[in-house]
């Protein structure tokens, strides 16, 4: 009778032994779609770029992406939108820099630097300076000499406010204070092409990719790159036109600020993988995305060694709140 009474509690006992040996394994990651959030509007860089990640996602990945547009206020709308979601590992998106930077300093927006956990920096993409190929402008110099003589009728259209196209703007406004240009804000790149196609604006302040989306129909003036910029070799950069402007967008991929370090580790991971893939490398080349990898602590070490010349010239233009 002892043996048998033992027995079951000897079997229980080795069955928590095991139990506590072996856990059950964790729920799969992701076991349910993503949803992608994109500040700007479809058909923009950014959601251009995201499009092209989101193939290689799929081969790496069974969960897809759900694309979610939240379009505005120089993306501080979708920017928003990603800093508050729950994190949980099921809402991320892309952000860009300066815009956070900017618009957490001088719009008291509802993030900051630190709001996020970012997985990983996707493309480094120069401004430039383009007009219509039938523009009467030749020259970034021409643009300057007509609207000293003819202030703020000279129009340009910018991605903002508070956006990267925004503070390139501050830039040469500090450099020229007396050349008054007149500027239009849009909500994103493809509204900014857009106008420039149509007449509303005489010039841009665009990315790279967002000209090379209508290639054809402009003319790129000035890259505000360090160097001159391999999808546009023969246009000069502002400095070779002793210009001292170098402005660039960064696209950033990042979750709410408290994700589970497993699924911020996979999120890393697979963007690596993406990022290395050499079908990616050649898509984002045909579909002229400047392509620049960091990973995601070297993406916030970048972000926090921006912010100081940032909130100079924020105070500078008197837009510090």
């Amino acid at each position: 009778m002892k043996f048998k009474a033992v027995f079951p509690c000897l079997f229980l006992a080795l069955a928590l032994i095991a139990a506590a040996a072996f856990p059950a394994t964790a729920a799969k990651y992701p076991d349910k779609p993503i949803n992608m959030v994109i500040a700007f509007t479809a058909g923009g860089s950014s959601d251009v770029q995201a499009r092209i990640m989101q193939k290689y996602w799929n081969k790496y990945v069974e969960e897809p992406w759900v694309f979610v547009y939240k379009p505005g206020a120089g993306g501080i709308i979708g920017f928003t939108e990603i800093a508050k979601a729950t994190p949980d590992g099921y809402t991320i998106g892309g952000l860009n820099v300066p815009h956070i930077v900017l618009q957490s300093l001088a719009q008291r927006a509802a993030f900051n630097a630190e709001s996020f956990d970012y997985i990983a920096q996707v493309v480094n993409d120069p401004q430039c300076v383009a007009v219509l190929k039938s523009s009467k402008y030749k020259s970034f110099q021409e643009i300057i000499d007509d609207a000293k003589v003819h202030p703020n009728k000279v129009k340009i259209g910018l991605v903002g406010p508070l956006s990267g196209h925004h503070l390139m703007f501050l830039e040469f406004n500090k450099l020229y204070p007396d050349v008054k240009l007149s500027r239009v804000f849009y909500k994103g790149a493809a509204d900014q092409n857009a106008a420039l196609l149509g007449g509303e604006v005489d010039l841009i302040f665009g990315n790279i990719n967002d000209v090379m989306r209508s290639i054809d129909e402009f003319r790129v003036l000035n890259v505000a790159g360090e160097k001159r910029n391999a999808f546009l070799p023969d246009v000069p950069t502002l400095r070779e036109q002793h210009i001292d402007i170098v402005s660039d967008i960064r696209r950033i991929f990042a979750a709410p600020k408290g994700l589970p370090a497993d699924k911020l580790a996979f999120l890393r991971e697979t963007f690596k993988k993406i990022c290395n893939d050499p079908g990616y490398v050649a898509d984002m080349k045909k579909a002229g995305q400047p392509a620049e990898y960091l990973d995601g602590d070297a993406t916030a070490a970048f972000i926090h060694s921006v912010e100081a010349r940032d909130k100079a010239l924020l105070k500078d233009a008197g837009l510090l709140k």
